[in-house]
Formats: structure tokens, C-alpha cells, sequence
């Protein structure tokens, strides 16, 4: 792949189905019944019309960011990109561009969770300037146990 060219533009809700496909292709992705669900997504983008991005190349998309804010701070989630076109710079492109939109809504922070085992997550994120914080600890609690996480293989 010498000319190698992509776009990256925001998700829209007509994204989902190559969306989730990508998910699926993931090994070790986490995805939730509920908030990964058509619906879900389109809740989420509804809710964060301008900061979730996608990767595009030669009209399929190859990278995804859902991107939000709480008025405060950022988050992002399910940052991917396809296992054969990583480390081409389509991850950093992607944020960046959801940095980009989340400054234009004034929001001045903005953070994420890897999980401790996604060793190439971790050392992307270190890798592209992001804090490691080990002085806090993350919890969270579920409100609705329907919303279940299976992890592809």
C-alpha cells in the first residue's frame, strides 16, 4: 500500500452497521448488548452529534471513535482501528480530530479507559502523549444487568 489515503470524518448514525462490524472483527473487544446496540449508538450520537469519528478508506471504514462529553469532560470509547491497517497513524488522526471537535464545544479535558490486558492500547495511548493516572481508582456500577459485555475472540 504505497498511495495510502484515508478520510476522517464524524460518525453518523448510518454508520452503525460497518461500525459494529469493525467491533466484531476486534479481538478481545468489549461489546454491551444494550449501549452497543443500533439504538444505543444512535442515543449516543444523538446526545454527541459532532465528536464521534470515523476512519474511511476507499469507501470502508477501517477506524471508529465514540466520542463524548458531559459538558465537563470528554470521553472517548471503542477507539479501533482494523488489525491490518494499525499503526499508520489512523488511531492518532482520529483523536486528534475528536480533540479538535470536543475544543470546539469548550469542553478542556478529555479522558478514556483501556483495560490493563489491551497491551497495544496501552502503549498507544502512552505512546501519543496521554497521562497514565495511577492516583485514582475507577468504579462504576450497573444499572441494568440486561446490559451484558462479551468479549470477541
Amino acid at each position: 500500500m504505497k498511495d495510502f489515503s484515508y478520510d476522517i470524518r464524524v460518525m453518523t448514525p448510518e454508520d452503525y452497521p460497518e461500525v459494529y462490524r469493525l467491533w466484531q472483527s476486534i479481538h478481545g473487544f468489549g461489546i454491551r448488548s444494550i449501549d452497543d446496540s443500533k439504538e444505543g449508538v444512535e442515543r449516543f450520537l444523538q446526545r454527541n452529534p459532532s465528536t464521534s469519528m470515523v476512519a474511511v478508506y476507499e469507501g470502508r471504514i477501517i477506524g471508529a471513535i465514540l466520542c463524548g462529553h458531559d459538558g465537563r469532560r470528554g470521553t472517548f470509547y471503542h477507539v479501533c482501528v482494523q488489525e491490518e491497517y494499525r499503526k499508520r497513524g489512523i488511531g492518532k488522526s482520529m483523536a486528534v480530530a475528536c480533540m479538535r471537535a470536543l475544543k470546539e464545544e469548550k469542553i478542556n479535558k478529555v479522558t478514556l479507559v483501556a483495560f490493563r490486558r489491551n497491551s497495544l492500547g496501552n502503549q498507544f495511548w502512552k505512546g501519543v502523549g496521554w497521562t497514565f493516572r495511577d492516583d485514582l481508582n475507577y468504579y462504576d456500577f450497573t444499572l441494568n444487568e440486561a446490559n451484558i459485555t462479551e468479549f470477541n475472540k
